[in-house]
């Protein structure tokens, strides 16, 4: 699928055929590896930590100096089991870190350094992260000191921090707040039957008419971003590796300067291993022997001690001064010229011709041998690609601009996962506000008089229930718990591009939203979008003969365009919203996946999803204003409607004629009149044997109150879903 228009392309599986939501799994990888899933089934955690674990606490207790000092330290104390080429092991915990971060991906927010992932299948033995096992096992005596202070998915992130500072590079800032997770997290990663290594084919092939998929940002199966011997390893194709780089970087959220500064900044340090086969060694952690105790790829010790390593397969180092921060990888670049060579392990790379003895570098392991720097074919586009090779000469000929990008550039590598700045924690967090951060001016929370006198104002105003609950799940809907976007705080859904995204029924919401800035006096866009559907939620209870109050957090402020980088708001316009019946397009997931998915990147657990999805269709906010779905005679009444009459036995449902199996129409079994209209949304939760059980549950006689009750809960939930102003307060006083 495409990110900016939503259409689907790449996929390896065409036609009728349908892609699982999830693509490959680690049971397709490993299908012997130990089965824990039956540990965690009725709600039971994985978490050790306990899920009352307050991890922000615990970090602003650290003692954040003597951790930098040890990690400092750790940089050149060389271990024998895996010694540290050039005597600093700053290069490889910046790879550690990078490959951490590196897998986010704007299309779902997914990836990044979050919560650890790098530690568990398929990341912890994916191709590209090669002997990164190594890494982690040099980290973890300091994580054992400091202990529940410090989360692996910080303290990696950290540990790249300080490698680059103590090699004399430029670090812009760091926050930590990362939580770890103790399991995998499901994460779709692709559909290929095999890894990079094995020959999977590359998935941009523009005469084949294959597009990268969204929401994927890697270029192969088993890489962070691009083949740096050239597209699917062909280095024969400089147009095609600038094609490939701009599009995966652009998918991690970086421009072309900061993928320029990036490559450059990553490649002064350290070097690439390529020194024999890689078939001459081990699998990957996740399915090496018991007794290797995860250790994974090298672990022969006397190839260790011989330096025979091999990770992406090209061998040596881009600068003479693998170890030092400087200019010296662009000095190269465009010093010499490169042939095409391969290496020991017969991966592509580019060897400077004729270089003088003082630009080529000492042996990782023997520092009285000189041997020469490389380029990777990646590298090489930097020079050829005429947009590349402009920002290149400007770093080559100003170095205080390459520091200041390649800071900023790996801070926000790092960090753009993490959503708003209020999240970050610890001694060294930029003052500066950052566009990408989607900075929100503070709120000013109304009073519970003024709450009180604009909901009487809203529900007199000639607004339907439906149109108020809608515009309010518009705003608050867009909120991603993969990288903590979007929601309602800065009320950007009065900006574009949201306020035109097809989903949201422009016209209707800005009709909305125009009588609520009447309304709203002093109060904030953002906190009057939100009051508004609450006012609307509690008349649809009081209408089904319920009274309840939906509980209100007010102190949302409002974004400006000055605030709001609007091309990076475009990944987060729905292409379903099964809550709102929305659909733009068939696409090769099932429209009940993409409900699901939606329902994970909100937070939701499967009542939650369900009583929304079934008060949203009684409350009649459905999008384009369809009766698909409106399974009631009252709509506007929070009822349970919709699971009473899904589930009656009264109607038979058959799919709409050349609707391609999205619609179907309900008769009365015994008449044939019509009865309603649905989508495939609508009648999983008939079909789908839990998803039928939770839909009984909400249907039974006496539960209306439950269903009334767990649907503002929920409600409620996603309307505060991103108020980090307020949860973070107590970390910042």
């Amino acid at each position: 699928m495409d990110v900016k228009t939503g259409e689907m392309g790449g996929c390896p599986i065409h036609g009728n055929a349908m892609r699982s939501l999830l693509g490959r799994t680690n049971r397709d990888w490993w299908p012997e590896a130990l089965q824990l899933d039956i540990l965690t089934e009725g709600g039971r955690s994985a978490n050790p930590a306990g899920e009352d674990f307050d991890y922000a606490e615990a970090f602003n207790a650290l003692d954040y100096a003597a951790l930098k000092q040890d990690l400092h330290a750790l940089m050149t104390d060389s271990q024998e089991w895996w010694p540290a080429d050039y005597g600093h092991y700053g290069p490889f915990f910046i790879r550690m870190a990078w490959h951490a971060a590196g897998t986010y991906r704007t299309g779902d927010g997914r990836g990044g350094a979050g919560s650890g992932q790098q530690r568990f299948a398929p990341l912890n033995s994916w191709p590209d992260n090669g002997n990164l096992d190594k890494a982690r096992r040099l980290l973890w005596p300091v994580k054992r000191k400091y202990g529940k202070h410090i989360s692996w998915a910080d303290l990696m992130i950290l540990a790249g921090n300080v490698a680059i500072e103590s090699m004399g590079g430029p670090v812009f800032g760091f926050g930590g707040g990362r939580k770890d997770v103790f399991e995998p997290e499901s994460t779709y990663w692709g559909t290929e039957e095999q890894w990079v290594n094995e020959g999977v084919a590359t998935r941009i092939q523009p005469k084949e008419g294959m597009a990268l998929e969204n929401p994927l940002a890697a270029i192969q199966m088993g890489l962070i971003y691009v083949n740096p011997e050239g597209p699917g390893g062909d280095p024969h194709d400089p147009e095609g590796m600038a094609r490939d780089m701009r599009e995966t970087f652009a998918r991690m959220a970086m421009n072309d300067e900061e993928t320029v500064a990036l490559t450059a900044g990553g490649h002064a340090f350290g070097k690439c291993h390529g020194a024999e086969p890689s078939d001459t060694f081990g699998r990957a952690p996740e399915g090496e022997d018991l007794h290797l105790m995860g250790f994974g790829w090298l672990n022969d010790q006397d190839e260790i001690d011989r330096g025979h390593v091999t990770t992406s397969g090209i061998e040596g180092p881009w600068t003479p001064n693998p170890t030092e921060w400087g200019n010296d990888y662009f000095r190269l670049l465009f010093k010499y010229e490169y042939e095409l060579v391969k290496s020991p392990a017969g991966a592509w790379q580019w060897t400077p011709i004729d270089p003088e003895e003082a630009d080529m570098a000492p042996d990782a392991r023997d520092p009285s041998k000189k041997v020469p720097t490389i380029m990777t074919t990646a590298d090489m586009a930097l020079k050829r690609d005429p947009e590349y090779r402009k920002i290149s000469e400007r770093f080559l000929n100003d170095q205080a601009a390459l520091d200041d990008a390649f800071a900023r550039a790996w801070f926000k590598l790092c960090h753009r996962d993490m959503g708003p700045k209020v999240r970050y924690l610890g001694p060294e967090v930029p003052q500066e506000d950052l566009i990408w951060q989607d900075p929100v001016p503070a709120g000013k929370a109304p009073s519970d008089g003024e709450v009180a006198a604009f909901k009487a104002k809203v529900l007199d105003s000639g607004l339907t229930v439906s149109e108020l609950v809608k515009a309010a799940w518009a705003s608050a809907s867009t909120y991603r718990c993969s990288d903590h976007r979007g929601g309602a705080n800065g009320a950007r859904v009065r900006l574009a591009p949201q306020k035109d995204w097809a989903a949201n029924d422009p016209d209707e919401l800005a009709k909305v939203l125009g009588k609520l800035d009447e309304l709203r006096g002093d109060m904030s866009m953002a906190d009057a979008i939100v009051l508004a559907g609450s006012a609307a939620v509690e008349k649809a209870a009081k209408d089904a003969g319920i009274e309840i109050t939906v509980p209100f957090m007010g102190g949302r402020g409002d974004a400006g365009a000055e605030h709001t980088d609007a091309a990076s708001f475009e990944p987060l316009e729905p292409f379903a919203d099964g809550f709102r019946n929305y659909l733009r397009s068939k696409a090769d997931v099932k429209t009940e996946d993409m409900l699901i998915d939606k329902a994970h990147l909100l937070g939701l657990s499967i009542p939650e999803m369900t009583v929304l999805v079934g008060g949203m269709r009684a409350l009649g906010a459905v999008s384009g204003n369809r009766s698909h779905g409106v399974l009631t005679e009252n709509p506007g009444a929070l009822t349970p409607d919709f699971f009473v009459n899904l589930l009656d036995m009264g109607t038979r449902w058959a799919p709409v004629e050349d609707s391609g199996d999205e619609e179907y129409v309900g008769t009365d079994r015994k008449t044939g009149k019509e009865r309603w209209r649905a989508t495939r949304a609508d009648l999983v939760f008939g079909s789908n044997s839990q998803l039928r059980a939770q839909a009984e549950h909400y249907a039974e006689m006496g539960n209306e109150a439950a269903f009334v009750r767990d649907f503002v809960s929920a409600w409620t939930k996603v309307m505060n879903a991103d108020r980090f102003d307020v949860a973070y307060a107590k970390y910042h006083a």
